[in-house]
């Protein structure tokens, strides 16, 4: 879970949840420096969330597997469903007070 606890790391497990891809893919599309998606990889990679690849010069990183895409799924499930809940009780609050 202490994998979740960083923006970046969830970005970056999010997209893998859609396929592999290498550095310079994930660096495009969660918006990050390539030295940075290439931290967060070495951690991921430790704490045995995802796995990497050589093809060629290039090394493509995927998650580890299915259960990995699961977990993600989830806790993106349960931060939709708190931000829902979030913005739904905040408004009853105002109706409350008007």
């Amino acid at each position: 879970m202490g994998a979740l606890s960083t923006a970046s790391r969830v970005q970056i497990l999010a997209r893998l949840t859609k396929g592999p891809c290498s550095v310079g893919e994930l660096s495009s599309e969660v918006e990050m420096e390539q030295p940075a998606v290439s931290h967060q990889l070495r951690i991921l990679r430790d704490l045995g969330l995802v796995a990497g690849n050589r093809r060629g010069r290039h090394v493509v990183y995927g998650l580890f597997d299915s259960h990995v895409a699961a977990l993600i799924a989830e806790a993106l499930r349960h931060i939709d469903h708190v931000a829902t809940a979030g913005s739904t009780s905040r408004g009853r609050e105002m109706e409350m007070k008007v």
